[in-house]
């Protein structure tokens, strides 16, 4: 037998080498088993099987209370005001956003009203319509006699006259009017 399964052996290699295939043959190593072990009586492997050892049921374990450190919480705490002023913020630019919107609307509402009320405004100063309403209440242009031209190309001066200085009579009487005046005055 062992010489048969040789033959075997040589005749698939040497074939598979006068075919002119160079590729390598993957049953190659299993035929050299065979070829090896040919004749020997097959045995079976039985691996040696560890004692099982009886053991009671083990409890679970439990483990001991552990203590949260503070230091922790105050992370955790952080990290949730954190959040919180993160979602308020987006609020508010949500809101700002929002305003923003409204006013550009408003802006551009305002802007037409400008452009509506400068026109009107403009008709309202026609020259044309101001020089009728003058004709209208007897407004007229100045003809050649009411027009006075004045030649300033002399120097300046200016004359002033003094008035009489008054006697101490009159100034007596005066600033007895003006007292009685002022009395009077003060009550009503």
């Amino acid at each position: 037998m062992a010489t048969a399964a040789k033959r075997e052996f040589s005749h698939q290699y040497h074939n598979s080498l006068v075919n002119g295939n160079l590729a390598y043959d993957l049953k190659r190593e299993e035929l050299e088993h065979h070829l090896r072990h040919a004749g020997e009586e097959r045995r079976e492997e039985t691996a040696a099987r560890p004692a099982v050892k009886s053991v009671a049921a083990a409890r679970p374990l439990v483990r001991e209370a552990q203590h949260v450190s503070i230091l922790s919480v105050v992370g955790f705490a952080a990290v949730a005001v954190m959040a919180v002023m993160v979602l308020m913020s987006y609020v508010t630019l949500t809101q700002l956003s929002s305003d923003v919107v409204s006013l550009k609307k408003e802006l551009a509402v305002l802007e037409t009203d400008n452009v509506t009320l400068t026109a009107e405004y403009q008709q309202m100063y026609d020259l044309a319509a101001v020089k009728e309403v003058a004709m209208a209440n007897g407004m007229a242009k100045p003809v050649s006699g009411q027009v006075y031209y004045m030649d300033l190309s002399s120097g300046d001066s200016a004359v002033v006259y003094q008035t009489e200085s008054p006697n101490v009579l009159s100034r007596l009487l005066t600033s007895l009017h003006h007292g009685v005046y002022a009395v009077v005055e003060y009550f009503n």
